[in-house]
Parts: structure tokens; C-alpha cells; sequence
């Protein structure tokens, strides 16, 4: 029999992490990404958790380390730019790394490169499927028939949405937007920290990445009347109202924003799906179950990636057997997440001075653990 073949929409994280477990397995897959090559900069994220052995199963590690953030401390600062407290941010004895989303990604399609195939500048636009195989129509490409499709696309997943339905009734609105601009070197005095500020239901923090620094402003508010995603003009009109009466460096960092080309700009959203596949197709990371805020949501990809080819190899010819194992698995990882959503969101952005004196308060009893641990821990080699 020929190889079952499967089509992968998006090249981000879940879907190279998910061609390369296929083509293991012995699956042909194609991953096609609307994108015309691989995106660079964006946040700094940490593979850690359940990522970390699937990682280490992919021989990926080493690569992983080599192009890790420089940050090793985060320190919180007051509205006139002071710090309050200072945290590490890495421990010896932790096997995660930070990198950013981009080097991530492209060492997953490095990885997964040579046994896969990678479509870009091109997306789906109609998904039709029977008992023996499903029907793509692409935007540029000719029509192809896969046995498999795997909706690997992001929030706004485009699989998803010709699927199981449109977006808004698998999104949850938290109220709160992000936005992420690059900076010109230097933009910090120590490339080893990252500088958090907080004010009443806004954040802006600045990471020294690998060079270049990045500014990521985190502000809660309602969804403006005729919100377009795609309109930049109305994004950097958001985030200056946002940040108009915060002090520091911060008109410095919101005009770095207003004055670049393609700044990034998004609602702050939790997917929740009912289940994730509907026949022969199925969604994957964010596209199946994002969840803002906690930063593993790449994590949460490769290790689904990795769930969801061993169930498919588990199950040969036997794809809604497959999908429901892989479901009710990753299920287990993401569901406590998404109920800790609240709770982290109060941390980083408080809504009220009582509310920020609080999380600075837990901050700096974190901190003193923190500092106790680290003078105490060469005592108990002795």
C-alpha cells in the first residue's frame, strides 16, 4: 500500500514538529504555509514541560541551545522607570531553554526538511471529504487528494474555519491585546534582562532577545467597534491611546510602533474547540486549543505533534481511532492550562494599583525564595 499522505496546513511550529513524527512513521506529508518563507523575529518563548523529551527524541536540543535568548533576569520596574525587584529567569537545573518563535521554527523545518514536503506562498481554500480521502483546493497550487488534513494554523486557522466553523465561535475574548515591535541594538543597558513596567491594566516589557531587542506592550481593554486585524493604522492608534499617560522610556518604545512598517497586533484570545477533528481532518497547537498568555503554547505544539503522529502510527487505517486517542492525551496538558488563564492574567496585568501592589508583593516574596534557594543549594552537595 502507498504511504498514507497528509496535508499540514501552516509551517510554524506544530507543523514541521508534526511532518517531521510523520515522515518517521512512514506518512507522506506536505506542509503548506501561506506565508512566501519562514517569518522572522517574534516573541521569545520557552521550550520546556512535555516539549523538553520530544525535543530530545527530535536530537534538536543542541541546536535548541545554540541559539537561546541571552536573558537570564527579569526585573520589574515602577511607572518612573525603577526597579522593584529582580528575578533569574533561568536555573542550571532546568532543562528548558528561551529562544525566539522564529529560530524555533526554522530548526524544526530544518529538522523536518529533508523527509517532508514545503509548500509556501500558498493556502487552502476549500476542504472536501468522503470516506476514502479528502479534497484540497489551494490558492495557487493544482487541487490534490490526501487521506489526512491537519489544521496546524494558528488562531486564526484557516482549516478550522472552512471546517468546523467560523472563528468567533471557538474564541474566547479576554479582554486584552498584545502587541510586539522590534528595536535597534542597544535598546537595553544589559543585554542579560528583561525590563517589565506595569501600570493599571497595562504592560510593557523589553527583551534583549539575541541582539534584538523586543518591545511587548500587553494592554486590557474592549474590542473596538470595526476591529480589523489587518488594519495597522488602527493598531498603532490603539496601542499610543494605551500607553499616552505612562512615564519612563515608554513614548520612546510606542513611537519604535507607530513607525514601523508591520508591527504585530492581536487580540488576546483562548481557543476552545469541542473536538478537535471532524472526519479526516484535524487541528493542531493553537489552531485546536490556544491558550494566551502562559508562553508554552509552542510547547503545547511540539508535544502534540509528537502525540498525535505516535496515535495515527498506533492505529494504522484507523484514523478516527487516532484522532480520539490523541485528543483525549493532549487534552490532559492543555485543559489545566487554560483554566490558570485568569489567574496569570491578574499577575501580569492587574487592573488596579491594590492589585499590582499584591503582585509585586508575591514578587518579592518569590524573590527571597528565590535568593534563599540559590545560597543554600552548594550546602547540600556537602
Amino acid at each position: 500500500m502507498a504511504p498514507p499522505r497528509v496535508m499540514i496546513l501552516g509551517a510554524g511550529i506544530a507543523g514541521p514538529a508534526l511532518a517531521y513524527w510523520l515522515a518517521r512513521h512512514g506518512f507522506r506529508p506536505m506542509v503548506v504555509e501561506l506565508a512566501k518563507e519562514l517569518r522572522s523575529g517574534g516573541s521569545a518563548i520557552v521550550v520546556k514541560g512535555p516539549a523538553i523529551p520530544t525535543a530530545e527524541k527530535m536530537g534538536i536540543m543542541p541546536q535548541l541551545r545554540e541559539v537561546a535568548t541571552h536573558a537570564t533576569s527579569v526585573s520589574l520596574l515602577d511607572p518612573r522607570g525603577r526597579r522593584i525587584l529582580r528575578l533569574p529567569l533561568t536555573s542550571e537545573r532546568s532543562p528548558s531553554v528561551e529562544l525566539t518563535r522564529s529560530d524555533l521554527s526554522a530548526v524544526l523545518h530544518r529538522t523536518a526538511a529533508g523527509d517532508a514536503e514545503f509548500l509556501f506562498d500558498d493556502t487552502v481554500t476549500a476542504i472536501t471529504q468522503d470516506k476514502s480521502g479528502v479534497d484540497v483546493t489551494f490558492r495557487r497550487a493544482a487541487p490534490r487528494r490526501f487521506d489526512l488534513v491537519i489544521g496546524a494554523d494558528g488562531v486564526h486557522s484557516t482549516v478550522r474555519r472552512l471546517v468546523f466553523g467560523p472563528e468567533e465561535r471557538f474564541t474566547n475574548d479576554l479582554g486584552m491585546y498584545g502587541a510586539t515591535v522590534p528595536l535597534e541594538p542597544g535598546a537595553l543597558d544589559d543585554p542579560h534582562e528583561m525590563v517589565m513596567l506595569n501600570t493599571p491594566g497595562r504592560m510593557l516589557a523589553v527583551h534583549p532577545s539575541r541582539g534584538k531587542p523586543l518591545a511587548m506592550f500587553t494592554f486590557r481593554g474592549p474590542r473596538t467597534a470595526g476591529y480589523d486585524r489587518h488594519d495597522t493604522a488602527l493598531h498603532k492608534r490603539m496601542v499610543a491611546e494605551a500607553y499616552a499617560e505612562v512615564g519612563w522610556r515608554v513614548p520612546e518604545l510606542v513611537d519604535a510602533y507607530r513607525n514601523h512598517p508591520v508591527p504585530f497586533f492581536d487580540p488576546l484570545n483562548n481557543v476552545r474547540v469541542d473536538t478537535w477533528s471532524r472526519g479526516r481532518v484535524a487541528l493542531l497547537g493553537d489552531a485546536a486549543s490556544a491558550v494566551a498568555l502562559l508562553g508554552d503554547g509552542s510547547s503545547m505544539a511540539m508535544a502534540g505533534a509528537h502525540t498525535l503522529a505516535q496515535a495515527l502510527a498506533d492505529h494504522p487505517g484507523d484514523h478516527a481511532r487516532a484522532f480520539q486517542v490523541y485528543e483525549a492525551k493532549h487534552r490532559r496538558e492543555v485543559d489545566p492550562r487554560h483554566r490558570r488563564t485568569n489567574l496569570i492574567a491578574a499577575l501580569m496585568i492587574p487592573r488596579t494599583d491594590r492589585g499590582l501592589a499584591i503582585r509585586n508583593a508575591v514578587g518579592r516574596a518569590v524573590g527571597r525564595a528565590t535568593r534563599t534557594t540559590v545560597r543554600e543549594t552548594p550546602r547540600t552537595h556537602i
